[in-house]
């Protein structure tokens, strides 16, 4: 049963934890359902994945709270997915049901990400990730371009290149250099190929900001825009860097101090591999060797079944 809340109120870590665990889940129920219809076609599962959808456009107004708007951009990741695959595949769905559903993504999550975050980059990528979604599924051009353009400006400034310069890329919004831009990549002044502004925070945050990068360049190529063009070299470096001290190797003591925090395996890993190795033919050794310890994947926040939709898939998946 959907457990939809007019405001959604997310403190730091989801406390307090007002309707956030039940926002995740239910998004999650809700393109699980849709996955589940598109490959059964056995019309319960739309129905069921329409009943939560509509169960939330009908109470939900708003987020509150320190987290508001990261809470706002991981349920915009995955609700919209769920909302396009059924309208692309089912009659079912009511016209008036979808306006209210399209209603909601307008109030209820847009005005909290589309604007992007001076915050960790993992925020402002998942806001991104958010809003290209949204877009897609308002059929709104303007929403679209505007996240495509917030993505080209922030993936270099998330994950570092030597072509870069000396110095990481400062983050478009709450632009920062010097001691300030030192600051926000966590003390770390030996930049290499693939090194993320989080890594010297943890590995866990690295991948959430490398598991919406690559979404959002997932929704992008499905809508004949190809952002693995743009930076599949630094995406593929940021994998790869990262993929080596998951899988057990010795953390340089250049890096972070010599150690890694969280270096374990999320449910992330498919869809760059995919895109990267299948599609464009690159080589990606480490993440080769990570996936057979995350396969078959799970489902976490915007991570979400990702060895059933892009798993050797070589097309974009859902």
């Amino acid at each position: 049963m959907a457990k939809p809340h007019a405001d959604v109120g997310c403190g730091p870590i989801s406390n307090p934890d007002i309707g956030c665990t039940d926002e995740k889940s239910d998004v999650i129920a809700a393109y699980t359902q849709a996955l589940l219809y598109y490959f059964s076609d056995n019309e319960a599962y739309a129905k069921k994945a329409i009943q939560i959808m509509n169960a939330w456009s009908g109470v939900l107004k708003s987020h509150s709270l320190a987290n508001a708007t990261l809470e706002s951009a991981w349920a915009a990741s995955v609700f919209p997915r769920a909302a396009e695959i059924i309208r692309a595949t089912y009659t079912g769905w009511a016209p008036s049901d979808i306006t209210a559903f399209k209603a909601m993504l307008q109030t209820a999550y847009l005005p909290y990400i589309q604007n992007g975050s001076a915050s960790n980059g993992n925020w402002e990528i998942s806001m991104i990730e958010g809003s290209m979604n949204i877009g897609v599924f308002l059929d709104s051009k303007p929403v679209f371009d505007k996240a495509v353009a917030m993505w080209k400006k922030r993936v270099p400034a998330y994950i570092y290149m030597t072509s870069d310069g000396a110095t990481p890329v400062p983050p478009p919004t709450g632009a920062k250099t010097g001691a300030a831009l030192t600051q926000f990549w966590y003390g770390q002044t030996k930049y290499v190929n693939g090194l993320a502004q989080e890594t010297c925070r943890d590995l866990g945050h690295v991948q959430y900001g490398l598991a919406s990068i690559t979404n959002a360049a997932e929704t992008a190529t499905i809508q004949g825009e190809d952002l693995y063009a743009v930076e599949g070299d630094r995406i593929r470096a940021g994998y790869e860097f990262h993929a080596q001290f998951i899988n057990g190797t010795a953390v340089p003591s250049y890096l972070c101090g010599g150690s890694l925090v969280d270096a374990n395996p999320d449910a992330m890993w498919e869809v760059g591999y995919n895109a990267l190795v299948n599609r464009k033919g690159m080589s990606m050794p480490a993440t080769e060797t990570l996936l057979p310890r995350i396969r078959p994947t799970g489902a976490d926040h915007m991570m979400v079944w990702e060895t059933l939709t892009h798993s050797g898939v070589g097309t974009a998946g859902f």
